[in-house]
């Protein structure tokens, strides 16, 4: 597909320092731009590239221009990060959504399927399933009995979802997750572990992006949620009962213990711990790895394992750096002091 810099400063409001002619026929990275590509520039550290770059076109944050012309022709705009992705979802867009019901595909009798939906080859959807307008199964999906799926989503190659799980409308879930598996639930007794039966469900509201290779459980009884907006990366395990709120973001390798709830806009760092039953607030960032074992309170931010406030971890690793020359001054003083013992 080719754009002229006129046509792309239209989709962004934005305004043309060069050549409105000059033709883009595709995107490179700020570092390795080409001839007739498009990059952007959003950061003061990049800004060397607007004398260096060989692409044809840059869109640039309008408060780091200082210059009235440029060797690539520039689009202003006053947010390029911003502009650079409407762009890019407006491409995506560009390239067609697939229609239609592949061969090899099974449909029960009694599913609903909506209008402009794409269902591919040796996908299965059971009974009394309900699949929105316009979303987009690829092949090999599991869709179990009972299961709701709103419009203009996006289920990858792979997924599984589980009997009675609902998902909301503009959801994406990547290959290999699997939404509604049965949580971790077993009884104790003397004569081994007994399984608990998980009679809930899950439910993924709107606008919900879910990485690959994740687990998300079916509560056992109730439902496990993950609240509208929230962004789940790669590899992440959610037991059941845990009720995630909105719009939160949530690092490859973390897991959540279940029955735990967890308010909106927090930011959960990779491989982080957290364990069941209790409450973290909203608006709190854990750093990586940390392991969270109490209630958190709006706002905080946390480090370590187990995890504590950022300013305590801080300080207390001040002194951990400095252990072996504190440990040394001691036994110092202790020396010290037998010597005057002994006098």
């Amino acid at each position: 597909m080719e754009f002229t810099a006129s046509q792309i400063a239209s989709f962004i409001d934005g305004k043309i320092i060069g050549d409105e002619t000059a033709l883009i026929t595709g995107v490179s990275p700020i570092e390795n731009g080409e001839s007739g590509h498009l990059s952007f520039i959003a950061q003061e550290r990049f800004l060397h590239f607007l004398d260096t770059s060989k692409c044809s076109v840059l869109i640039v944050s309008e408060d780091l221009l200082v210059k009235d012309n440029y060797t690539p022709t520039i689009i202003a705009v006053k947010d390029a990060y911003l502009a650079f992705q409407i762009l890019m979802n407006l491409y995506q867009e560009m390239q067609g959504r697939k229609d239609g019901i592949e061969d090899g595909s099974s449909i029960h009798a009694t599913a609903l399927i909506g209008e402009k939906t794409y269902i591919g080859a040796f996908t299965y959807v059971s009974e009394k399933a309900k699949i929105g307008e316009g979303t987009q199964i690829y092949p090999h999906v599991y869709i179990g009995k009972g299961v709701r799926i709103g419009k203009n989503c996006k289920i990858d190659s792979g997924a599984r979802i589980y009997d009675y799980c609902i998902i909301g409308d503009n959801c994406v879930i990547h290959s290999n997750t699997v939404v509604g598996g049965d949580g971790f639930g077993f009884q104790p007794t003397a004569d081994g572990f007994k399984k608990i039966p998980q009679l809930g469900n899950v439910i993924i509201e709107d606008d919900v992006e879910i990485g690959s290779n994740c687990s998300i459980d079916r509560a056992t009884i109730g439902s496990t949620i993950i609240g509208k907006g929230t962004k789940i990366d790669n590899l992440i395990q959610i037991a059941h009962n845990v009720k995630i709120g909105q719009n939160n973001v949530i690092a490859a390798q973390a897991g959540i213990a279940g029955s735990t709830t967890i308010g909106n806009w927090n930011q959960i760092g990779g491989q982080v711990g957290i364990v069941g039953h209790i409450n973290i607030g909203n608006q709190v960032k854990i750093q990586a790895q940390s392991g969270v074992n109490n209630n958190i309170e709006d706002k905080e931010v946390l480090y370590g394992s187990p995890a504590i406030t950022a300013s305590d971890f801080r300080r207390n690793y001040v002194h951990f750096r400095n252990f072996t020359e504190i440990v040394k001054r001691i036994n110092n003083l202790e020396d010290n002091s037998k010597d005057h013992t002994n006098e």
